[in-house]
């Protein structure tokens, strides 16, 4: 948006608050001067990376959340979307997700599953033991450090990730 901060909810009697001081801060409300409010820096990604359901040649995608992912595409230098379809044009759809043009979008990569094992929407469910056994080796750093090295340091690509899952990739999709 081109400014230095946006006023947020949410994080209002939080502890973020005082983990993240060069992120957060809380002002008097400009409108209500008895009032506090909470305000968050402005970020400027260098890349953005996320995940969308469809995407065209010309770098426009559809993505399914909540929409965070066209502000930081906004907001970011570069991005990259891998999606689940690659189709002939993608446009607005707002039952379907959220439209982000390819005037914010670096690349375009098909990916099936790249969401897993988190949903996507129309595609697949998530993998809820999979997420559990995530949160559970994120419990220690040692945990951790071999969670990645057995599910992500150990995977020769993403092909090597489906096989490992036992997920079957859809025949790529050339455009």
């Amino acid at each position: 948006m081109g400014v230095p901060f946006v006023s947020t909810l949410g994080y209002a009697g939080t502890d973020i608050l005082e983990r993240r001081p060069a992120d957060f801060r809380i002002i008097t409300d400009p409108f209500e001067p008895e009032e506090r409010i909470v305000v968050a820096k402005a970020i400027n990604p260098d890349v953005a990376i996320f995940h969308g359901s469809k995407g065209d040649k010309y770098g426009n995608v559809l993505v399914q959340r909540r929409g965070e992912e066209l502000m930081l595409a906004q907001a970011s230098r570069r991005v990259i979307v891998s999606v689940e379809e690659i189709v002939d044009e993608v446009g607005p759809d707002s039952l379907n997700g959220w439209f982000i043009p390819a005037i914010h979008v670096s690349a375009v990569v098909h990916a099936p599953y790249g969401a897993h094992p988190t949903s996507a929407p129309g595609f697949y469910d998530a993998d809820d033991s999979l997420i559990e056994e995530y949160v559970d080796a994120a419990r220690t750093q040692d945990s951790f450090d071999a969670y990645l090295e057995q599910q992500v340091h150990e995977v020769e690509s993403h092909e090597g990730y489906l096989r490992r899952m036992g997920l079957a990739a859809p025949e790529a999709v050339s455009s």
